[in-house]
């Protein structure tokens, strides 16, 4: 029976590692053609859909070599002799001009998506001037600034409820409370998010300034959901620490607040810490809350009041009607956040066991 139950705990761990291994795959083969494409500076680059200008200058000499032969006898010709002939000039001219006017043909193909092209079975002309460009630096600096916001709004008050719930409260107030906090972990985001955006942001908004959806009401409607996870965590943790110790500290003359300093949060450190950092996770993916009051617009916050948008919320407006280059950028995104979570969960583990040691 020992060797059964060692058996299912190795097929369960190399299950999760295979489920792991089989996403971030997935995410990289799906994301390969705009990681190609754009590289690493698709980090950096604020734009999302622009239409730029591509440069033909370099295209069309590849394409017509006799061009760049006979602009270079030309020019050959005119320094050897000083004879040129006005009548060669204007023949020249014409022949730029004509070269021009079919450059100027061209370039009346304005194609504005390439994704809109291809969703109506249009094949993009090979010879379309413009290309639509994809960056990432908005979402990421959407979805780090709401995080954030939501870990220093919610730390502090998580803190008190659990020192409250576990130190403070008694028996007959601490129950119930205690019961309410976990409900609130059970109210599905969406709920959070309708809240959010007729009540909460409208307030916020009187406040504060600037419009009903913004950052700052996306990263406190992230605090008030991640608040009752870390709440509740830290409160068992903290509930774990022994009475002895306890007793034994009030009984050299600590107060109460000494003995929560300097006995219960050492005792409960890693499960604080280790409630932090799933609240930190669940904020990082959080998606349909955010999607309602964060503004969903391509637009750099210079400050908390302006709208942005998340790589979350990115994914969820844009997913299902992207394709082509636009669905890689979006694998390109959901594989940047795969990483900043697994980098997260990996500095947690880190840290475990370097206390454990």
């Amino acid at each position: 029976m020992e060797t059964l139950f060692k058996r299912l705990s190795e097929i369960s761990a190399s299950t999760i590692l295979l489920i792991l291994s089989a996403i971030f795959v997935v995410l990289y083969i799906q994301a390969k053609p705009a990681i190609e494409k754009y590289g690493i500076h698709f980090l950096v680059d604020p734009r999302w859909g622009v239409t730029v200008q591509k440069d033909n200058t370099a295209n069309v000499a590849n394409k017509n070599p006799d061009i760049q032969k006979s602009s270079a006898g030309v020019s050959n010709d005119a320094m050897e002799s000083d004879d040129v002939k006005i009548n060669d000039d204007n023949d020249l001219g014409s022949d730029d001009l004509a070269g021009s006017e079919s450059l100027d043909s061209d370039n009346d193909i304005a194609v504005e998506d390439d994704d809109a092209l291809a969703a109506a079975g249009v094949e993009k002309p090979q010879n379309s001037n413009t290309e639509v460009i994809y960056g990432g630096l908005i979402p990421i600096v959407g979805t780090v600034l709401s995080t954030i916001l939501a870990m220093f709004f919610a730390v502090p008050i998580a803190m008190g409820i659990a020192i409250f719930l576990s130190e403070i409260a008694p028996p007959f107030v601490a129950k119930p409370v205690g019961i309410a906090i976990e409900l609130l972990a059970a109210i599905p985001s969406i709920i959070y998010g309708m809240w959010g955006l007729f009540y909460f942001g409208p307030f916020i908004a009187e406040i504060f300034g600037g419009s009903s959806v913004n950052l700052l009401v996306a990263g406190l409607v992230l605090g008030v959901m991640i608040i009752p996870f870390m709440a509740s965590l830290t409160r068992d943790s903290m509930n774990t620490t022994p009475n002895v110790l306890k007793e034994s500290a009030y009984a050299m003359g600590a107060t109460k607040f000494e003995v929560i300093k300097d006995v219960v949060f050492p005792y409960a450190k890693q499960g604080i810490i280790g409630s932090m950092i799933l609240a930190l996770g669940r904020a990082l993916g959080e998606t349909m809350a955010v999607a309602f009051v964060i503004g969903g617009v391509f637009n750099f916050p210079h400050k908390l009041t302006d709208p942005t948008v998340s790589i979350p919320v990115v994914l969820a407006n844009n997913f299902a009607e992207s394709s082509g280059l636009s669905l890689s950028a979006l694998f390109y995104l959901a594989l940047i956040l795969f990483v900043i979570s697994f980098i997260v969960i990996s500095f947690a583990k880190f840290y475990f066991l370097r206390d454990k040691k």
